[in-house]
């Protein structure tokens, strides 16, 4: 009976612990919580779904592509203007009171902006009009693109004869920097630098302090600045090892190759790790319960994981959003990357993001190491 209580006080004494500390409810518990309501509100709405469709004609005229769009839809869609610098758009809308509407949105265009829209995962597909032949060129080893050519497929062949006679065609898209393996594999280097950085840096300095280990190293005759640069040098060989051993799997395996700059690739990776080291020290500057540190560290990468086009284009959420998705960190980075394999980027077109990347590392490091609590 006494080691029975002796068991109770035991159990009652650690939880008391842990309701103690305000933070590791809010991080435990509340912030959870939080994340899904925001991505249930974002993925199971019944908004319309919107999906972009670059339409391609031999003749190469505006005018054309639209005549052609609007034989094979005749009445059930309609013209939108784009603004002054983009054409008309051609929107078709498919109602479906279970599954939530659909917008097809037709962008006549030319087969290289097509391409570029198509790396950067703004459009799943693409359609060539010849005559009244449909060619659809799209991934055939990504879902959505699947998915959205059965829509479209469905909805053209069930149009009448009366309307219009049409021949379809498959052309799978297999080329380097159009497969979805090119776009993934860029946002994986980046989100590794991003987890590598916030678990190596803060988590481990989170880690010292609450085990007392950093009252023991500043008692040294040691820079307190030279700790944490330390811990960022070791960390960014660390990456990069990391990334040089994904790059040749990738290229090893799904023959992926850099089309772009390698010195804007060095360039975009050096200031990506110093963008998430800075916020890594400025995350651990402070806290020295681990608990609560892993709630900061994933308030940090989880929204960044899911918002900045990591595993799909961030196009997908809502148009208002997207400005805000853009000036991300890891968006940055990501799309740095991702433009360096597969679009054939240059030191030109990576200068403003790297400068920013690199801007937000030194402030972060600067602001972090002034408020560090080093016990």
């Amino acid at each position: 009976m006494k080691n029975d209580l002796q068991l109770v006080q035991l159990i009652v004494t650690h939880f008391k612990e842990i309701i103690r500390e305000p933070g590791v409810i809010f991080w435990g518990i509340v912030f959870p919580i939080l994340m899904a309501l925001g991505l249930g509100v974002a993925f199971t709405k019944k908004g319309d779904q919107i999906r972009t469709i670059a339409v391609i004609d031999q003749a190469g005229n505006t005018t054309t592509q639209l005549t052609a769009i609007d034989r094979l839809f005749k009445q059930q869609g309609k013209i939108v203007p784009a603004g002054d610098q983009s054409p008309s758009r051609y929107e078709f809308n498919l109602v479906n009171e279970k599954t939530g509407n659909v917008i097809f949105r037709f962008t006549p265009t030319d087969w290289e902006s097509a391409m570029i829209l198509l790396k950067r995962g703004n459009i799943d597909l693409i359609l060539e009009l010849v005559g009244g032949n449909i060619t659809y060129h799209f991934d055939p080893l990504k879902p959505e693109a699947q998915l959205l050519y059965l829509q479209l497929s469905k909805q053209f062949n069930s149009l009448p004869e009366s309307i219009t006679r049409t021949d379809e065609e498959i052309a799978p898209l297999t080329l380097t920097g159009t497969r979805y393996i090119d776009f993934l594999i860029p946002g994986l280097i980046a989100m590794g630098i991003m987890m590598s950085c916030l678990w190596g840096i803060s988590y481990g300095i989170i880690d010292k302090r609450s085990k007392k280990l950093l009252r023991r190293m500043i008692a040294t005759p040691m820079k307190k600045s030279w700790f944490l640069i330390s811990l960022i040098t070791v960390r960014a060989v660390m990456n990069l090892l990391e990334a040089a051993l994904l790059f040749l799997f990738a290229w090893l395996f799904f023959d992926i190759s850099i089309q772009g700059n390698i010195l804007a690739l060095a360039a975009m990776f050096l200031t990506g790790n110093i963008a998430f080291s800075g916020i890594a020290i400025l995350v651990s500057c402070r806290t020295g319960n681990t608990e609560i540190g892993n709630g900061l560290i994933n308030a940090v990468v989880l929204p960044m994981m899911v918002l900045s086009g990591i595993f799909f284009s961030y196009h997908n959420f809502p148009d208002w959003s997207i400005p805000f998705i853009q000036k991300l960190p890891l968006t940055m980075l990501a799309d740095g990357i991702r433009s360096i394999f597969i679009e054939g980027t240059g030191i030109g077109e990576i200068y403003l993001p790297s400068m920013v990347l690199a801007a937000v590392g030194i402030l972060f490091f600067s602001t972090g190491l002034k408020i560090f609590k080093w016990y």
